[in-house]
């Protein structure tokens, strides 16, 4: 059973960074909850972009690469320019703001800060660049000149939840969380309804790797893997990871437990930082963050970005489950049976 759950995705803005999430195709749909008509497009070539990574920054594999792999299709083909800024492990909001203040200032417009931990920081600076459009991966903070870029992590949870029930030879799966903070709860809630419709007894063994304010769970893939090695030595034999960096110690572990592991954000088994466990990838959770930073950029050139909150759920395109390996082949159209049943809405899947 899930711990009841006190806070609000709002108020998780203390020092730190975070996990977030994707990889590939869709987002059509959730474009119109954006964009409107309006305001006059600025010339592309004139189009200055800042991007401000969270922790792991472009090569995490994760949902930072997603977000690179967005700016980077806008490069190629919006011929923006672009600029962009790294963290560093356990900064505090006050460099995040000078990180934001730095682009701002800078001339760049608009600015993506990629992560939830950017919420206060970016609350902050969007009022003191009124003229400047900013964007914000998986955070609601609200303002005139602020786009909020969400997920339905649970939708996509759910769906390879579902898969590991299925495929669990033991009734045992576990849930590794990178920061106990309620973005990640909602990745856990969809996998436990999804492996619960399968198999309503399966036991689930859940833990998280640090809590707030240390977002060290993030970025530390020794503590992925033990962890994960703690559920397979418990009789799991399947574990989903949401813990960002720390995710490749929970592969490892999975591989040295001869165990199969799921992944998040991208198709991580596809993903060259992974060829050495991508076997033990049986699936990954995807969270297309690069498709709403596109889209966000393709809004801004157009002149038709509004301000407030871009859902990406299931029906728009914006989360998914990979099929790379071929692991889930046999086991697919049930998969599917639940995803058509979910964007329906037949069911509704729980986010905490």
């Amino acid at each position: 059973m899930l711990r009841n759950r006190v806070s609000k995705l709002a108020a998780a803005t203390a020092a730190g960074a975070m996990l977030m999430a994707a990889a590939a195709c869709g987002g059509s749909d959730s474009t119109t909850s954006a964009a409107t008509p309006g305001a006059s497009a600025p010339a592309a070539s004139a189009v200055k972009v800042g991007l401000a990574y969270d922790i792991g920054g472009r090569g995490d594999g994760s949902f930072n690469d997603a977000a690179a792999a967005g700016l980077d299709k806008a490069v190629t083909e919006l011929k923006v320019e672009k600029k962009e800024l790294e963290a560093t492990q356990g900064e505090t909001d006050a460099q995040k703001e000078e990180r934001l203040r730095l682009l701002a200032s800078g001339g760049y417009n608009p600015v993506i800060a990629v992560g939830f931990a950017y919420s206060a920081p970016l609350g902050k600076v969007a009022k003191e660049f009124p003229d400047t459009k900013f964007a914000i991966v998986d955070d609601p903070v609200a303002a005139p000149n602020i786009t909020n870029l969400l997920f339905a992590e649970e939708q996509g949870s759910f769906l390879v939840g579902a898969a590991a029930a299925i495929k669990s030879k033991k009734g045992n799966i576990g849930f590794v969380g990178g920061v106990d903070v309620p973005l990640i709860h909602k990745f856990e809630a969809g996998y436990e309804a999804g492996a619960k419709a399968v198999k309503p007894d399966i036991k689930i063994q859940s833990k998280y790797l640090t809590q707030p304010p240390d977002f060290g769970g993030f970025g530390d893939p020794a503590k992925g893997k033990t962890a994960a090695q703690g559920m397979y030595d418990a009789g799991a034999d399947i574990v989903y990871q949401a813990a960002g960096g720390s995710g490749g110690g929970v592969f490892d572990a999975a591989k040295a437990a001869g165990a199969l592991a799921i992944g998040v954000d991208s198709d991580q088994a596809a993903l060259p930082a992974y060829s050495g466990v991508k076997d033990v990838i049986m699936t990954s959770m995807i969270k297309k963050v690069d498709v709403a930073v596109f889209d966000f950029l393709q809004h801004f050139v157009a002149g038709t970005v509004k301000e407030g909150p871009a859902v990406y759920d299931l029906k728009a395109g914006g989360v998914d489950y990979s099929t790379t390996g071929g692991q889930l082949d046999d086991i697919k159209s049930q998969i599917d049976e639940y995803k058509q049943k979910i964007i329906s809405g037949e069911i509704t899947v729980p986010s905490s």
